[in-house]
């Protein structure tokens, strides 16, 4: 979008919040970069410019507004919606692999050379691999500073830094501020907190509307004992991290999803914060779904009543491909069930000062050491997930964020036991595909029906073709026509 001048320049007159990730606008005149929706009085036109990253802009020289604080706003709902190659590296660097494995390992991940992911970055988003993972890290490093009591020697390495002086210069050209400055400006109301160690406070973003209904209903009726509650108001799961463990507790609010974050390890709060966005679509496009799917007269009315419904996500793919098999022709109680017996029996432990969280989801690897005659289900289903975790350990199957969508559906699809619900139900809530569409699900059908709508699968598919590329969205407006208690928030 940022090379639609008259557009951008538009949406920054309006202030407009809604394009705020889209792109960024550079004042040639002060040298800093804003969000759209700045409070500021807007530049002149001519004084502006416009980039698709932050960290373009940092790398063009610009330093972020202390107003609108833009290396803060909601993330480009391009990654979510796109599976070439520049989308899953965004997804990859999202989830700290270069700060991890470097520009080698994301290659590797991806398939490709360095080279070749390094020109498609720069030509589309104006920044490499490098600057764009510098800009999480800078953006991590603030975060901490802020929310935090820790040292800055602790906080530099668990931004993902190499050493205190890269710290320290990278915090004063992005932000023209020293750590110790950006600490020292905060009011005091708002000193950072000096609570249980590894425990953050944040605040997740989000483009409005935001309908929390289905989204934290679904993930609080399906929550496994011991992995997932749902506790005073907010829903609580574990994580597993790569250099430890967590615990995030997430609660809607009007204007964002109050966040907090118990970390074994500091150094996975970006992954953290990126998983948990993810898994609540924090960085879909509302208005623009809405207003597709507003374009078929019996969907208009399901929208208009309750706009903004998310996705709900995850945050491990391969746990929801596994629970997607335990789903299978079996009810929403009965599939928890099955899960949290593998959890109580394979899972890792953790403690959990705060509820009645008790275990990580077992890897891949784990469930597929386990006895096949010591579950409880039918043979064929025990043959599909003895295939499925043994394929997720191997790595012959990958369902991480980098996964090419129709590549990873034909692998699921070759599995037995695979049919075209499952494929999709784990295309939608684990690979992210904002297109996947459940013509065979009971509750689409017996929705269809109900509203007019064809009801066969092969007639829903050819009537839902207007719907892409939103047909997951789709999914949940008919999904909530029912009572069903993936509907409603937990009282």
């Amino acid at each position: 979008m940022h090379t639609d001048r008259e557009r951008c320049v538009r949406a920054v007159q309006s202030k407009d919040a809604r394009f705020d990730g889209w792109f960024f606008t550079a004042v040639l005149t002060t040298r800093i970069y804003c969000r759209p929706s700045c409070p500021v009085v807007p530049p002149k036109p001519e004084n502006m410019t416009f980039y698709p990253s932050a960290a373009a802009c940092q790398q063009a020289g610009f330093r972020a507004c202390k107003r609108c604080r833009p290396d803060t706003s909601p993330g480009s709902p391009e990654w979510n919606q796109r599976a070439d190659l520049v989308a899953r590296a965004m997804r990859l660097i999202a989830d700290g692999v270069v700060d991890r494995d470097g520009v080698p390992g994301l290659a590797a991940r991806l398939g490709y050379s360095t080279r070749q992911i390094e020109r498609q970055l720069l030509a589309e988003l104006g920044a490499g691999p490098l600057a764009l993972a510098r800009a999480q890290r800078a953006q991590t490093a603030r975060l901490l500073i802020e929310t935090t009591v820790l040292p800055m020697a602790e906080i530099a390495f668990a931004a993902g830094f190499s050493s205190i002086r890269t710290f320290n210069d990278t915090v004063r050209e992005v932000f023209a501020l020293a750590p110790s400055e950006l600490r020292a400006r905060l009011p005091k109301k708002r000193n950072p907190q000096s609570a249980t160690p590894g425990t953050l406070t944040l605040r997740l973003p989000f483009r409005t509307p935001l309908n929390p209904e289905n989204l934290f209903g679904h993930l609080a009726a399906t929550a496994v004992p011991g992995v997932e509650e749902w506790r005073d108001g907010a829903y609580r799961r574990t994580l597993r991290l790569p250099y430890g463990h967590g615990i995030a507790t997430l609660a809607p609010e009007p204007d964002h999803i109050a966040c907090r974050l118990t970390l074994s390890d500091l150094r996975d709060l970006p992954v953290a914060i990126s998983r948990c966005r993810r898994m609540l679509d924090l960085d879909a496009d509302p208005v623009a779904i809405d207003d597709q799917l507003r374009t078929d007269p019996l969907l208009a009315p399901l929208v208009d009543k309750a706009p903004g419904r998310r996705v709900p996500r995850t945050v491990d793919e391969a746990e929801f491909a596994v629970r997607a098999v335990l789903g299978q022709q079996v009810s929403t109680a009965a599939a928890r069930t099955h899960a949290s017996r593998l959890v109580m029996a394979h899972g890792d432990p953790i403690d959990d000062p705060e509820g009645g969280l008790t275990h990580l989801f077992p890897t891949p690897e784990a469930l597929a050491a386990l006895d096949p005659e010591s579950l409880a289900m039918p043979r064929t289903r025990r043959t599909t997930f003895t295939t499925l975790v043994r394929q997720l350990a191997d790595g012959t199957v990958h369902l991480g964020p980098e996964s090419d969508w129709p590549e990873t559906r034909a692998q699921l699809l070759a599995l037995p036991g695979f049919g075209p619900w499952t494929v999709d139900v784990i295309a939608m809530r684990a690979l992210g595909d904002p297109d996947a569409f459940l013509p065979t699900d009971l509750g689409i059908r017996r929705a269809a029906q109900d509203l007019g709508l064809p009801s066969t699968p092969s007639a829903l598919t050819a009537r839902a073709a207007a719907w892409r590329p939103w047909r997951a969205y789709a999914v949940q407006y008919l999904w909530a026509t029912d009572s069903h208690p993936i509907n409603f928030l937990p009282v």
